[in-house]
């Protein structure tokens, strides 16, 4: 396939992608041969630490990465450089807990792990029904005690993760899922993984944004219609080496819900929940405002109708 052409004062022929370890992420990596197709001759994954990803973007480390509204708009909120250009897909967080659990209100006094999912989400969930996560939790978050494995073993009550944590929980036979944002509501109607830029990449190479977003958006297609592929793509490129991980990540994720959902409510659900916990200032109208795009993303649901 030809490269398309791309004038230099309005595009750009490097790009950066955040290299990270959740297999949800995929679409980047399947976006690889993509992003080359559409004329980028130097294509480097970079790894940015997953709870720095807004701070890789601000200072141009990386040109796009994927995340979660909780880890990013925190950044937004105290003014780093960020765009959001689209939203990727629903789902991926797990709660799980030992049996006698049956929901997030029966977690009252009890103690629950994370690993790599973001405190403040879960904090959200308990104040849905009612509970304080500072004071009704306690939490077992640091790495060294191998959260995980404490669940495993019976010595925690509960555990919020994402894949490939799930699946490993699954293999060890450890409690059940007692919360799932891909299937429980309100959480289910709003993206999880979205699509970070940077602004100043934004305004000065719009040619190189669009075509970016096509080929992740592209990846994302083949992440819905073929996870067996796209499985394999990742484990050739890194993101992991358990085939059977990926495969049944992609199978169960819905990717194609990026033509479907409209991301900037999941901005305005995430921004005001945020901001009523007091956990940042501005107001979902302020960062829908200041830190969004669509113009890409609308022109490319129009030119990738299926």
């Amino acid at each position: 396939m030809a490269r398309p052409r791309c004038g230099t004062s309005r595009c750009a022929t490097t790009v950066r992608i955040s290299k990270d370890l959740a297999i949800c992420e995929a679409p980047l990596y399947v976006a690889d041969e993509l992003l080359r197709a559409e004329g980028f001759t130097d294509v480097r994954y970079v790894d940015a630490a997953a709870d720095d990803l807004s701070a890789a973007i601000a200072g141009r480390k990386v040109d796009f990465a994927l995340d979660f509204p909780v880890l990013f708009l925190p950044g937004i909120d105290i003014g780093k450089p960020i765009t959001v250009v689209a939203g990727i897909h629903v789902g991926c967080f797990e709660l799980f807990a030992r049996d006698g659990i049956r929901s997030i209100a029966d977690l009252r006094g009890k103690s629950v792990g994370l690993a790599a999912s973001p405190p403040a989400l879960f904090g959200l969930m308990a104040g849905q029904v009612g509970l304080d996560s500072a004071k009704d939790i306690h939490w077992i978050t640091d790495p060294s005690v191998k959260p995980l494995d404490l669940f495993t073993e019976g010595k925690i009550d509960a555990f919020l993760g994402f894949p490939p944590e799930p699946h490993e929980l699954r293999a060890r036979h450890a409690g059940h899922v007692i919360f799932s944002t891909a299937v429980d509501q309100p959480w289910s109607q709003y993206f999880c993984c979205k699509v970070l830029d940077n602004r100043d990449y934004v305004r000065k190479y719009p040619i190189a944004t669009k075509r970016a977003m096509r080929a992740i958006l592209k990846a994302a297609d083949i992440c819905a219609a073929d996870p067996a592929r796209a499985a394999r793509q990742v484990v050739e490129n890194g993101l992991t080496d358990r085939y059977d991980y990926a495969r049944q990540t992609l199978s169960e994720l819905p990717y194609d819900r990026w033509r479907e959902y409209a991301p900037e409510d999941t901005i305005r659900f995430y921004a005001l929940r945020l901001h009523e916990a007091g956990l940042i200032k501005s107001t979902p109208q302020k960062i829908i405002a200041e830190n969004t795009d669509w113009r890409f993303l609308n022109e490319l649901r129009r030119e990738l109708k299926m």
